[in-house]
């Protein structure tokens, strides 16, 4: 199996690819247990369940509409660890073009795409298949463009494809304005100040992956990724309308239908311990894509550059911790933190797992 999984890698053709050239059967590698693969025929009778919608078009109108949406955030992110926002502040058609701009960079021949290909993952420009493909038991049907847009390195503009240049450096300067608004909702929430979060550097670093979820001809033996939590702070996704992402609630999975002109927003591992378990991070998927489109997403991952203390440490805020809400999680290290992410395939929680109290 690391043959085929080595060879597959070296052509540097992606799962676009091997969608493209027709195959009818999927390689080994990318079949999964039985156990986790998903049902992608749940019983009709149950009545379909949604993460909760969130408008913020009154959010600066008067503070008892700022204050009802601080709570449907808190509410959300407690009960949910996932939500949609609507009315954000960035138009349909810049959303449609940073989309069409990711789907175009993996519409292009992969002998085109190839000097982008690498396995590095730190820093710059990367393009791959399975960012985990030789940490993983199983990989997943789809194909990545990866790249590090806030500090500490930031990508220069001119190292990203000419062919999504311009939408990609538009597209994280709008993301990063709202991605900061929920931010200070997320902070409010807790009770802190509004700025407390972006005081802390939680959206510095910023990684934007363009996924894409080729036509895969057995959806039923895979998945486009595996179930896991995200190891970050907080994550901001734009998906197409093909959908295909679910989200655990309670015992069952969620389908996450797209909404036009939303943004959907997650919790990371890295925000349930600061908040001290009181924001939960939640297991997602993506199911194997059955449609002849190919399905396109794009997903920023908002995470800190300024680790606190000496040794660099980080741990629940003291501010949330009293007699009666002692810690619940120790203080870990940045090196603890990326060896655990850089160790494995995705999972889900390791790190929390690691150092609960």
């Amino acid at each position: 199996m690391e043959e085929e999984v080595k060879k597959f890698d070296e052509t540097k053709m992606g799962v676009k690819g091997l969608s493209d050239s027709g195959i009818t059967s999927i390689p080994k590698f990318f079949i999964h247990p039985p156990e986790s693969r998903p049902d992608l025929h749940p019983n009709p009778s149950q009545t379909p369940l949604t993460i909760p919608t969130i408008d913020l078009s009154t959010i600066n109108s008067d503070h008892n509409h700022r204050a009802e949406i601080i709570n449907q955030v808190k509410e959300a992110a407690s009960n949910w660890g996932f939500f949609q926002i609507i009315n954000h502040g960035i138009s349909q058609s810049v959303l449609s073009s940073t989309l069409q701009s990711i789907r175009s960079f993996h519409d292009q021949p992969y002998e085109i795409k190839s000097k982008y290909y690498k396995r590095e993952e730190i820093g710059g420009v990367m393009y791959a298949s399975n960012n985990d493909l030789y940490r993983t038991k199983a990989a997943a049907w789809h194909d990545s463009l990866q790249i590090w847009m806030g500090a500490p390195a930031p990508v220069k503009a001119e190292e990203i494809p000419e062919i999504c240049r311009k939408e990609i450096v538009e597209w994280d300067v709008w993301c990063k304005e709202v991605g900061e608004i929920v931010l200070e909702l997320l902070s409010e929430g807790l009770g802190l100040d509004a700025g407390k979060f972006k005081e802390l550097t939680f959206s510095d670093v910023r990684i934007l992956l363009g996924h894409c979820y080729p036509y895969c001809p057995q959806p039923d033996l895979t998945v486009g990724i595996t179930a896991h939590t995200d190891p970050g702070f907080m994550t901001v996704l734009l998906q197409d309308e093909i959908g295909g992402l679910q989200v655990k609630h309670g015992d069952g999975w969620v389908d996450v239908k797209p909404i036009s002109g939303g943004l959907i927003i997650n919790v990371g591992d890295f925000l349930q311990i600061v908040s001290n378990g009181e924001y939960k991070s939640v297991q997602h998927r993506v199911l194997a894509n059955s449609s002849k489109r190919a399905r396109i997403s794009v997903v920023s991952f908002f995470n800190l550059s300024k680790w606190r203390g000496s040794p660099n440490f980080y741990g629940p805020l003291p501010e949330l911790l009293s007699a009666e809400k002692p810690a619940i999680y120790r203080n870990f290290t940045q090196q603890e933190f990326m060896d655990n992410f850089y160790s494995k395939g995705l999972d889900a929680k390791s790190l929390i797992q690691k150092i609960q109290i």
